[in-house]
């Protein structure tokens, strides 16, 4: 089992930045990927940004904004965001894939206009 547990989001003006981080934990566990998803009211759960050992994954919707880094040796993962937008709004959820697919509670990001 992995436990996940996100923190950082917040409430911000359109054009700043925020940092998400996530912490893993558990025993025994491997983790291949990380990543960041996100679930705005009414809308379908979407990829934000996924990180590997090697290589990293955006939509397209963010590309250049976020960006995703990862330190294993503590089994973390960061989503530094800039220049926010309105439309980043969303509950903003860590995924970890360690032979099955494990989610945190969820971290809400609000940008406002």
């Amino acid at each position: 089992q992995v436990q996940l547990v996100e923190s950082g989001g917040g409430l911000v003006q359109a054009g700043g930045s925020l940092r998400l981080s996530c912490a893993a934990s558990g025993s025994g566990f491997v983790i291949n990927a990380m990543g960041w998803y996100r679930q705005a009211p009414g809308k379908q759960r979407e990829l934000v940004a996924v990180i590997t050992s090697g290589s990293t994954h955006y939509a397209n919707s963010v590309k250049g904004r976020f960006t995703i880094s990862r330190d294993n040796g503590k089994n973390r993962v960061f989503l530094q965001m800039n220049s926010l937008k309105p439309e980043d709004t969303a509950l903003y959820y860590c995924n970890a894939e360690s032979g099955s697919n494990y989610w945190g509670q969820g971290t809400q990001v609000t940008v406002s206009s």
